[in-house]
């Protein structure tokens, strides 16, 4: 069994004051130590439990991350690569201080090839930037977490989003990175074939790792045709198995929907009241989307209809005009601050589970009931066409026994969907509030895990404290 990582700790002030030093002698105003731009880069969109960097520094090419990430190295200094902020597990915390590396001013992208349907772009770009530079060139890129969060950072945190049902997830869809190590060196992985069997798929290792083994600088993507036909349906339903039964048996009959969510009651009444959907119930609420050619779309949402009417679902209401799919998915979109504004004066979280297709209505039943028993309110949401969900979890700040009932919640979810063979995280990823979660759904694996962390980075400083937990554990492997 390997010995145990050291615990990491803040670096010394005299460490500290070196690596300060040199960052800004070569970066000068973009290395940045003001307060309000610390309190802005500690904390992502999750639990606001801001733990702060030292420093951010703003590089614009691969070489000066390197250099940041070199001068850390030699001081024993963290490292947290940080995109917009909109992660939700405590990804880009600072929580042993360190250097904050804002990849946001590294948004080129670099080359588009229409023909082969790839692209290459820096780790700054956001999805909305690069689908508007594909305008024109009949492509897109579908991966929609929701958030219009950058692309290295939804490569880091193995993204996906409404549209995975049909298009996979960041995992699927990235064929090669350029990612600077632990020890500053610049190193490329994957490239613009389809497929390869040349060594160990470094690709998605690096995919998902959540900037603890590197930062991913540079990103090459998949891209698809834009689709001839697309339209938009919602279907509402008197009781929630029967939306969920729904989605199962679509699915397992193989329905090609490019989207599938669903809205609980309570998620509902929040979009309704928030988004001014005029016309809808507060009752559990399916919406799709249907892509391909107008023969093929107009099949899809017919076979979705008659489904949907044997489990008890009324008529559908269909949405095929650009901005009536958009306000649609606008809705959809804005959920967490819907569900906000049903308590003013509340914090909110989001947690996330994914299970086998024929368990899902198991899950999500099973944790509707443990909600109402707390007595929170949390609604529930998910692209469930892949059996993912997400809780939205509200409680008031300071209340400390509300805010202990939502975070039990948010681990019984987690050990739920365990349980029936699921994840704890099928998108959000496991930053710093899923690494028991982690433990008790990997076993021994996790000792794997941290053997590839302790080889790729020695030192501990690539966001440490994130995505394995490097403290040996009691139990089998851990």
């Amino acid at each position: 069994m390997n010995a145990p990582i050291a615990s990491r700790r803040r670096p010394s002030p005299e460490a500290l004051a070196a690596v300060l030093g040199e960052l800004e002698a070569r970066f000068g105003e973009r290395a940045v130590v003001n307060a309000s731009i610390l309190e802005q880069h500690g904390h992502g969109e999750g639990l606001a439990d801001a733990a702060l960097p030292d420093v951010v520094v703003y590089p614009h090419d691969d070489e000066e991350v390197a250099a940041i990430v070199r001068s850390c190295a030699a001081a024993r200094v963290p490292v947290i690569a940080f995109g917009v902020g909109t992660s939700l597990e405590g990804h880009v915390a600072a929580i042993h201080g360190g250097v904050c590396v804002d990849l946001s001013q590294m948004n080129r992208v670099l080359e588009i090839n229409a023909e082969d349907l790839d692209c290459r772009v820096q780790a700054g770009v956001t999805r909305e930037e690069l689908n508007a530079d594909l305008k024109g060139t009949g492509l897109f890129f579908p991966i929609d977490p929701g958030a219009n969060a950058t692309l290295g950072g939804m490569a880091a945190t193995r993204a996906s989003g409404t549209n995975a049902v049909r298009y996979g997830t960041m995992r699927e869809n990235v064929l090669g990175l350029t990612v600077v190590t632990a020890d500053g060196d610049i190193v490329t992985t994957g490239g613009r074939a389809r497929k390869s069997s040349a060594g160990y798929d470094l690709t998605r290792l690096y995919v998902g790792s959540e900037g603890t083994l590197g930062i991913i600088t540079e990103v090459s993507l998949r891209l698809y045709g834009v689709p001839e036909a697309m339209s938009a349906a919602v279907g509402q339903f008197d009781d929630l198995r029967s939306a969920v039964q729904t989605v199962i048996v679509a699915m397992q009959m193989g329905i090609p929907v490019a989207r599938i969510e669903l809205l609980d009651e309570v998620q509902m009444d929040a979009c309704i009241r928030h988004s001014k959907l005029e016309g809808y119930a507060a009752k559990p609420t399916l919406f799709f989307e249907f892509h391909g050619t107008s023969a093929s779309v107009a099949e899809q949402a017919e076979l979705m209809q008659q489904l949907a009417a044997e489990h008890g679902g009324g008529a559908f209401r269909f949405a095929t005009a650009q901005e009536d799919r958009s306000k649609l998915w606008k809705a959809r979109h804005n959920a967490y601050y819907a569900a906000l504004a049903l308590q003013p004066g509340s914090f909110g979280f989001s947690t996330d589970a994914c299970v086998p297709i024929s368990r899902l209505a198991d899950c999500v039943l099973e944790t509707r009931a443990d909600i109402d028993a707390t007595g929170l309110t949390c609604p529930i949401v998910g692209h469930v066409g892949d059996g993912n969900f997400h809780v939205l979890v509200l409680f008031d700040p300071h209340d400390a026994g509300q805010r202990a009932r939502a975070e039990g919640l948010a681990s019984r979810v987690s050990m739920r969907a365990i349980a029936m063979g699921g994840t704890c995280t099928g998108e959000h990823g496991v930053g710093i509030h899923k690494l028991e979660a982690l433990v008790a759904e990997h076993g021994k694996a996790v000792g794997l895990m941290r053997t590839i962390k302790r080889a790729l980075d020695p030192l501990d400083i690539m966001n440490p404290g994130k995505t394995v937990p490097l403290e040996q554990a009691t139990g089998d492997g851990r």
